[in-house]
């Protein structure tokens, strides 16, 4: 099973997650990388991927479109005078799929982000057929920003394969803490872990097929 994980906005967590994903199926025997088609201003992400992995790629094998500018990548492209190569993103996962048995993909911003004036994050994805994980930042106000990414995930016949809640501040409060219950009764996914920004291990959720 490959898996493409999205987030609720840039800063949700989702290169931390994808890590720990990669690192609980590695330590399960799976033979387990990561993939970030599509990066903007430094490969900081492609990098932390890459270890995960136990670096069995090259740094162009994780992500093979880079955009220097810290943007989103179709107003990085049009700032670099370049068109974002969403073909060379599409075909590095298959390449991937074909050899390694999980297959982590993590988008660059949120779902609906814009690779060209057509074409968005979640139209690769809708391309590559996997299922979705949402990363959400769990605080106040991610209930609308994570309801709003689920019902598009599902209203394009894609499947959303459930949440990670990332407490990315150190304290929590009565938002983060009654957000899993809401989004639950309200959207039939399933949470599959919350997890502290920086704990250094998660366990393979038990609700995901391998």
């Amino acid at each position: 099973m490959h898996y493409f994980i999205t987030g609720t906005d840039t800063d949700a967590g989702k290169t931390y997650v994808s890590c720990l994903l990669i690192e609980a199926l590695r330590r399960e025997g799976h033979a387990a990388v990561g993939y970030k088609p599509l990066a903007c201003g430094d490969r900081v992400d492609a990098h932390a991927l890459r270890q995960a992995g136990e670096d069995a790629l090259t740094l162009e094998e994780v992500n093979p479109v880079y955009l220097k500018v810290p943007a989103s990548p179709y107003a990085a492209s049009l700032l670099e005078n370049k068109t974002v190569d969403v073909e060379a993103a599409r075909q590095g996962f298959f390449s991937l799929a074909a050899r390694f048995s999980h297959v982590i993909v993590e988008g660059a911003g949120g779902w609906e982000v814009p690779l060209t004036d057509k074409l968005s994050m979640a139209d690769l994805a809708a391309d590559l057929a996997i299922p979705i994980i949402v990363v959400v930042n769990n605080r106040l106000g991610c209930l609308n920003h994570t309801i709003l990414t689920v019902k598009n995930i599902q209203s394009r016949g894609l499947t959303c394969a459930g949440i990670i809640l990332n407490y990315a501040q150190d304290e929590r409060d009565l938002a983060s803490i009654s957000n899993r219950m809401i989004l639950e009764q309200c959207l039939g996914v399933p949470v599959l872990a919350e997890v502290m920004h920086g704990e250094s291990q998660l366990d393979w959720p038990r609700e995901l097929p391998l």
